[in-house]
C-alpha cells in the first residue's frame, strides 16, 4: 500500500510502498477515503527534519546531554551508531483521516465491516491507503457528512478542547489569536455557542476568511488593541484563546493586554511561554492549556487498550469530542468547505508538501484522496531485493525496537554465516526501512508470515514482552531456532505450555534461547574463572541503580511489559546462577515503594537460594542518583571476594592481593551471546543455555512478583 513517510535524518519525504497494518483486537482496520494535512504541525514536522544535524541538536538540547553521557559510558562509535539509526527511523506522517471499516477487532466495541468512520491519532490516522486505528481513537461519521469534511476530525477535536477548556458563556467576547485551520474552526464553534468574536492574524486572506465564517471584527496584531477596545466598551474581552504557532511570545503578551480584569487565557497552538507578570498579575488572569483532543490523549489505558472514562465524571473524553465535532459539521454550524484550497490524491502527495515547504503559493485546507476501497488487497508482504547471499542461519526478525537494532543487529550483520531473510513490526514504514538497509529479501506487518516461511531456520523475537510466549510457542511448532529477547513470557501458564513444547520429542534439536547476555560477558568469564575451585556456596549481591520509569509506561504494566522484575531483574538472576553453577530453588521478595506506586515493582529486594547452596540478593531501586553507575556487583566464598562495576571494571580479590580487569567500556555480552546463539544453530551444537536454566529464571522471577504481592515464600 501507498503511504506518506519522511525520513528524519535527511529530511527527504516520499510517497512509499509499505507491507499494509495488522489487526489488532482493540481496533480497526480502514481503507482511508480522505486524509487532512494539518499545515501547521505537519510543516513543522517536516521542517525539523530537513535541519542539519547541528539544527537538529539545537531544537532538542535535552537529547544531545544524554548523547553525551552515553558516550562516557559506552564510547564515541558505539553511541554515534545508535544516534544515526534513531535518526534514519522513518516518520509516518498524519494524524486525522476518514474511511471505511475493512475489518473490527475482538475488542472493537461498536465498529463493523463497511462502517463509515472518522479516525484520529498520530501513527495511527495516518497518510496512508490502509490504517489500523484504536477503537477510541475512531468514530462513526453521520449521515449527510462527506469523508473530505470528516477527515478533519481531529483538528475540529483540538479546537473543541480548546473551547471546553475557555468555558464560553452566552454573549460572552472571545479574542482568538492565530486564524489558521484550528483558528478558523474555532471561530465557527464560539459563534455556535453565542459567542461575540474577535479574531487576529498576520495574513489579510485568513482574516477575510474568518470574516466570512462569522467573525463580528477582525484586526492585524498590531491594531488588536485599539480593536478590542473597540469592541468591548474598553472592558477587555472576557477570554482569549490562542490558536497560533511561533516560539515568540508575543501572542501570550497580547492576550494579556487584552483580556478584562479575572478573564481567562487558553493556549491550544504552540507558542512561547514566557508570561508577562505585570499584566497577567495586576489582572488575575486564569492561564490554562489544552491537552490536544482532550481527556483520554496520552493515556494507553485509554487510547490502546480501550478502556473508557465513566460517561458521569469524564463528559468530554476525545472521543466524544470528536463526536460532538462531527455532529455540528452535520448541523451545519462548521462551514469546512471554504477551509479547503487544495486537493491531491495520495500519489501526489509529495507535491501537497512541496506546497508547504515552499510557500509561495497561499494554503489552508489541505485534503489527500485515496482511491475507492484503498487497501482492501494490500498485501502485508513487500518483496525487497536481498543483498547478502543465504547463509546457513536464515534469520526472521521479528520486531526491532531500538534494543534490537542498537544492541543484536550491529553482531549479526557482521557473521558471514547469518542472512537476515525478513524483518516483522507492527509499522510496515519500520518494517521497510530496516529492511532495505540490511538487505532482506522481504519486510512485513505479519509475524506468521515470517515463521511460516520455509526458508528461515531461526528467528529473533524482540517485540514488546507481552508477545514474547505465544511467539515463541508458534515458533516452536513450526520447528524455528528461537532466540528471544528477555523475557521468555510472561505467565506461568505460558512457561510451562513453552517447555511442554520444547520437551516433546518432534522438537528435538531446536533450539531456544533467551537473551540473557551478561553471563557472556568477559567480566562474566573473570567471575567463573575467580571461583572455578571454590568447595563453599557463594554469597552474591546485585544491586542495580535502574532509574526511573513512569508508571504508566508500557514496561511498568502488568499485562504488557510484565512489571521490571519479570522484564529486567530476569538478568541479574541469571547471571548469579551463571556464576554458582546452580538453579535458583527458592525465592523471597520485599517492596519497598514510596506512597501512591504501590502497584509498581521500581524498588524491591528479591532474595533467591541455589542448588548448591549459595544465597543472592538483588536490590533494585529506581529512586538512586542518575550519576551513580547502574549496576554493581559482589560476591564472596572460599576465602575469596570479587567486584563488578558496571561491566566495566572487575576487582578479584584472593590471598589478600588484588588483581583488576578493565574492559574500557562496558561489555554486557551482546556479540559472545550471539555468536554462541548461531554457531549452535550452524554446526548442530547443544544449546549456549540449558533449557532449564532458561525456565527456572523465567518461574523465579514470576514467582518473585508473587512474592511482593504476598509476603511469602516460593520454591520455585
Amino acid at each position: 500500500m501507498k503511504q506518506v513517510v519522511q525520513n528524519y535524518r535527511t529530511g527527504v519525504l516520499k510517497v512509499a510502498e509499505v507491507p499494509a497494518p495488522s489487526l489488532r483486537d482493540a481496533g480497526i482496520l480502514v481503507a482511508n477515503q480522505a486524509s487532512l494535512i494539518s499545515a501547521g504541525t505537519e510543516k513543522s514536522t517536516v521542517d525539523v527534519a530537513r535541519k542539519s544535524l547541528v539544527g537538529k541538536a539545537m531544537d532538542r538540547p535535552e537529547m544531545v546531554r544524554k548523547v553525551l553521557t552515553a558516550i562516557q559510558k559506552d564510547g564515541l562509535v558505539d553511541t554515534l551508531h545508535r544516534v544515526f539509526e534513531r535518526l534514519d527511523t522513518p516518520a509516518a506522517l498524519g494524524y486525522s483521516c476518514a474511511g471505511t471499516v475493512l475489518h473490527a477487532g475482538a475488542n472493537a466495541g461498536q465498529f463493523s465491516v463497511g462502517d463509515r468512520v472518522a479516525c484520529a491519532g498520530q501513527n495511527y490516522a495516518s497518510h496512508a491507503e490502509m490504517i489500523y486505528v484504536p477503537k477510541h481513537l475512531a468514530v462513526m461519521i453521520p449521515e449527510k457528512v462527506d469523508f473530505e469534511d470528516a477527515s478533519f476530525v481531529t483538528l475540529g477535536a483540538i479546537a473543541l478542547q480548546g473551547i471546553r477548556q475557555t468555558e464560553p458563556r452566552l454573549g460572552d467576547r472571545v479574542a482568538v489569536i492565530g486564524l489558521g485551520l484550528l483558528g478558523q474552526l474555532t471561530v465557527q464553534m464560539l459563534k455556535a455557542s453565542g459567542c461575540q468574536v474577535i479574531g487576529s492574524d498576520l495574513d489579510p486572506m485568513k482574516l477575510h476568511l474568518a470574516q466570512e465564517l462569522g467573525a463580528d471584527c477582525v484586526a492585524f496584531p498590531q491594531s488588536l488593541s485599539d480593536a478590542v477596545a473597540s469592541f468591548t466598551d474598553r472592558q477587555g474581552v472576557d477570554a482569549v484563546i490562542i490558536t497560533a504557532s511561533t516560539k515568540e511570545n508575543g501572542p501570550v503578551e497580547s492576550a494579556g493586554a487584552i483580556a478584562r480584569k479575572k478573564g481567562r487565557v487558553v493556549i491550544v497552538g504552540a507558542v512561547g511561554m514566557g508570561i508577562p507578570r505585570e499584566s497577567y498579575y495586576k489582572k488575575e488572569l486564569e492561564l490554562r492549556l489544552s491537552m490536544s483532543y482532550g481527556p483520554g490523549r496520552y493515556d494507553s489505558e485509554y487510547e490502546e487498550k480501550g478502556f473508557d472514562y465513566p460517561f458521569s465524571y469524564v463528559r468530554w473524553t476525545e472521543n466524544r469530542n470528536m463526536e460532538a465535532f462531527l455532529q455540528l459539521v452535520q448541523q451545519g454550524k462548521v462551514n469546512l468547505k471554504r477551509l479547503i484550497t487544495h486537493h491531491f490524491s495520495i500519489g501526489q502527495a509529495e507535491d501537497a508538501y512541496k506546497l508547504i515547504t515552499e510557500g509561495t503559493t497561499p494554503y489552508l485546507g489541505i485534503v489527500i484522496h485515496y482511491p475507492d476501497q484503498a487497501g482492501v488487497e494490500s498485501s502485508r508482504i513487500v518483496e525487497l531485493s536481498p543483498t547478502k547471499p543465504a547463509g546457513p542461519v536464515m534469520l526472521g526478525l521479528i520486531g526491532a525496537g531500538n534494543h534490537v537494532k542498537d544492541m543484536l543487529l550491529p553482531p549479526l550483520l557482521a557473521m558471514k554465516q547469518v542472512s537476515i531473510r525478513a524483518v516483522c513490526t507492527n509499522s510496515g514504514i519500520n518494517a521497510k526501512a530496516l529492511a532495505k538497509k540490511i538487505g532482506a529479501a522481504y519486510c512485513t506487518s505479519e509475524a506468521q508470515a515470517v515463521v511460516d516461511d520455509p526458508s528461515i531456520n531461526a528467528v529473533l523475537i524482540g517485540t514488546r514482552h507481552d508477545s514474547h510466549g505465544e511467539l515463541v510457542v508458534r515458533s516452536l511448532q513450526a520447528h524455528k531456532h528461537i532466540f528471544v529477547e528477555k523475557p521468555l513470557c510472561l505467565t506461568e501458564r505460558e512457561l510451562d505450555r513453552i517447555r511442554s513444547l520444547y520437551l516433546d520429542p518432534s522438537c528435538q534439536g531446536v533450539h531456544v534461547m533467551v537473551g540473557f547476555n551478561r553471563r557472556f560477558s568477559a567480566h562474566a568469564e573473570k567471575a567463573r574463572e575467580h571461583f572455578k575451585t571454590r568447595s563453599s556456596p557463594l554469597v552474591m549481591v546485585y544491586r542495580v541503580n535502574a532509574g526511573q520509569i513512569p508508571p504508566d509506561h508500557w514496561i511498568q504494566d502488568p499485562e504488557r511489559g510484565g512489571g521490571r522484575i519479570i522484564g529486567e531483574a530476569c538478568h541479574f538472576l541469571d547471571y548469579m546462577q551463571a556464576l554458582c553453577g546452580a538453579l535458583p530453588t527458592s525465592v523471597h521478595a520485599r517492596r519497598v515503594a514510596p506512597p501512591g506506586l504501590a502497584g509498581v515493582d521500581d524498588q524491591c529486594v528479591l532474595s533467591f537460594g541455589f542448588a548448591d547452596g549459595s544465597t543472592g540478593t538483588i536490590i533494585y531501586t529506581s529512586g538512586g542518583d542518575t550519576a551513580l553507575a547502574k549496576e554493581r556487583f559482589e560476591a564472596h566464598g572460599d576465602g575469596k571476594s570479587l567486584t563488578m562495576d558496571d561491566f566495566a571494571l572487575t576487582e578479584c580479590y584472593a590471598h589478600g592481593k588484588k588483581t583488576r580487569f578493565s574492559s574500557g567500556k562496558r561489555d554486557k555480552g551482546f556479540q559472545q551471546e550471539l555468536a554462541c546463539f548461531v554457531d549452535a544453530v550452524e554446526k548442530g551444537l547443544p544449546p549456549p543455555v540449558k533449557f532449564d536454566e532458561l525456565y527456572a529464571v523465567t518461574r523465579a522471577c514470576i514467582l518473585a512478583v508473587r512474592s511482593l504481592q504476598t509476603g511469602a515464600v516460593y520454591e520455585i
